[in-house]
């Protein structure tokens, strides 16, 4: 009898560390870009990306609903394509790299709206201080791919007041309007492969 009570103890422990076990997702670097445009001059736009970053994902649930996600991005990793520009973006200007040398982001909830769209929250570390954002994501879809593995992609996008982190370099222009634009748009292309 105690031999009985002990197997279904047993089972019912398992059985609910089995349910609740979180699938781990691995960023696939490769087809993960990072990536911002800020306007210039008020009448164009100038883009860029970080391409050293590194994270973690997980999710209990098949639709992703409360997933856990955080990113580490290499704050002089930054890139416009011009390495004048590019320097004076580490410099304390701005993103002040050799100070704060990462960019933090750590979710606190991800919400699904619907089939496609997630809403996900979290806090962002920037230049030394933390604000809470709010991304709003797209599911692209999840697929098997050619050498037998599972993977997932979403698109995220938010806005940012660049004066919230202390990057208020700036000069003013004659016709009106700043040099560069307070707004910075935030679009990340993630593709993950299940572990």
């Amino acid at each position: 009898m105690k031999q009985s009570i002990l197997s279904i103890l047993i089972l019912i422990v398992f059985g609910t560390f089995s349910i609740s076990r979180a699938d781990e997702w691995k960023i696939d670097k490769a087809h993960t870009n990072i990536g911002f445009t800020i306007s210039h001059l008020v009448i164009s736009d100038v883009t860029g990306w970080f391409s050293e970053f590194d994270g973690t994902f997980s999710s209990n649930t098949d639709d992703f609903s409360g997933s856990e996600v955080r990113f580490v991005i290499k704050t002089a990793s930054i890139s416009t394509a011009n390495e004048k520009r590019d320097n004076h973006l580490r410099s304390s200007d701005f993103f002040n790299a050799e100070t704060n040398p990462d960019i933090t982001f750590e979710s606190t909830a991800f919400n699904k709206l619907d089939d496609k769209n997630y809403e996900v929250s979290g806090k962002l570390t920037m230049n030394g201080i933390t604000k809470d954002v709010v991304l709003n994501t797209i599911f692209r879809g999840l697929i098997k791919d050619p050498w037998g593995g599972t993977r997932a992609a979403f698109k995220a996008a938010t806005s940012l007041d660049r004066d919230d982190y202390n990057l208020t370099y700036n000069k003013a222009l004659e016709s009106g309007g700043y040099l560069i634009g307070k707004t910075v748009d935030i679009e990340i292309n993630l593709q993950l492969i299940k572990k």
